[in-house]
């Protein structure tokens, strides 16, 4: 069975500081965290988006080395959790490539660390992901969040994970996880 649920990080378009849109360059410990979190979980695939060609030949680079050769057979593990890895120039070309495995149309779900109006909570999320097998691409994105634009054209915007108190900036790993292990962890 295809598991209906695929995570894709992007580093474009997404906001600097000084809320610019930008690329934001590729970090080791995003890939490996990420695709690690992403197969203990069940999921298929993920995709790293960036439309540098370096970034992307970086993360080539980085997965190929624990998928063959040394790396490999040095920690199988890591080669399994890098295995999913699929790298993209854009964001339409990963909705692309996931779509090929369902009939249905993939529903795109955003999410960042602010609140935005008609977000839907994990709970809900998590009870579509379960009662059909309708594919859904989790989009994250780097630098300072995913621009406005990228908002507006998702099919559905995920609440932010919220803490207990007024500071809310997690790495894009660590809310990966957490987001993964509310969708589809079994406790």
């Amino acid at each position: 069975m295809t598991v209906n649920l695929a995570i894709a990080l992007l580093h474009y378009p997404v906001y600097n500081k000084h809320r610019e849109v930008v690329t934001t360059a590729l970090t080791n410990l995003d890939l490996h965290d990420i695709a690690r979190s992403a197969r203990t979980f069940g999921l298929e695939r993920f995709y790293i988006v960036t439309p540098s060609p370096d970034q992307r030949d970086l993360a080539a680079r980085i997965t190929g080395h624990w998928q063959e050769g040394w790396g490999a057979g040095y920690n199988p593990d890591r080669k399994e959790a890098l295995d999913i890895v699929r790298v993209c120039n854009n964001l339409k070309n990963a909705v692309n490539d996931f779509q090929a495995g369902f009939a249905n149309p993939v529903k795109t779900v955003i999410t960042g660390a602010t609140d935005r109006p008609n977000s839907i909570a994990v709970s809900q999320l998590r009870t579509e992901l379960e009662q059909n097998a309708d594919p859904y691409l989790l989009l994250l994105g780097t630098g300072w969040g995913l621009t406005d634009d990228c908002f507006e054209a998702a099919d559905h915007i995920l609440q932010p994970i919220a803490g207990t108190g007024s500071y809310n900036h997690l790495s894009v790993r660590s809310a990966a996880a957490i987001m993964l292990d509310r969708l589809r962890g079994t406790r």
